[in-house]
């Protein structure tokens, strides 16, 4: 990725104040620093060498081209930010989710505030209704897939049914979650 020189042994906000001059060697530092990070928050979230590594190469693209218009305080805070939603942009775009217990534990481990956590805990509450109130099939289905992390097939054989059966419960059960809590989920 080029040679760092003096922005090695730099601090993160010069760095960043070099990078929104244009400066390739800032940048260069910044990813020699941060790709690995990056890559593995992505990496841990979706379980995909390949996925992790276009979400990689996004992030630091994108870190050059909007290097002028970015107003970055604290870059890891930044990096886990931008990499958090890039992950549920693309999971969304496949309609993947990740376990309940995921999500939560993000958003716990990140703090939160008051507000925060008063829309978390209405979420979390209605979230929970909605699932016990799902007939006890589907509802066990969507519990081992989004809460204990089963693949379809793994559930299938778990309940000696078909994996398109275990799909189409899943279907039916994200279709009334969505409706009636995606107003609600504003992470």
């Amino acid at each position: 990725m080029g040679d760092t020189g003096a922005y090695k042994d730099q601090g993160d906000a010069e760095l960043l104040r070099s990078l929104k001059d244009g400066s390739i060697e800032a940048f260069n530092a910044i990813y020699q620093r941060y790709w690995q990070p990056v890559y593995n928050a992505a990496f841990k979230r979706l379980n995909d060498g390949a996925a992790a590594q276009d979400i990689t190469q996004d992030f630091f693209l994108q870190l050059w081209n909007r290097r002028a218009d970015l107003h970055i305080v604290h870059l890891p805070a930044y990096i886990h930010t931008a990499v958090r939603n890039r992950v549920l942009n693309l999971l969304e775009v496949q309609q993947r989710f990740l376990p309940m217990a995921d999500l939560l534990a993000e958003q716990t481990a990140n703090g939160e505030t008051a507000d925060a956590l008063a829309r978390r805990n209405e979420w979390l509450k209605s979230y929970h209704d909605l699932v016990n109130a799902l007939p006890p099939g589907r509802q066990e289905i969507f519990r081992m897939r989004y809460n204990e992390g089963a693949s379809p097939d793994e559930i299938a054989r778990q309940l000696n049914i078909s994996r398109k059966t275990v799909q189409n419960q899943l279907g039916k059960a994200l279709a009334r979650l969505r409706a009636t809590l995606g107003s609600l989920f504003c992470w």
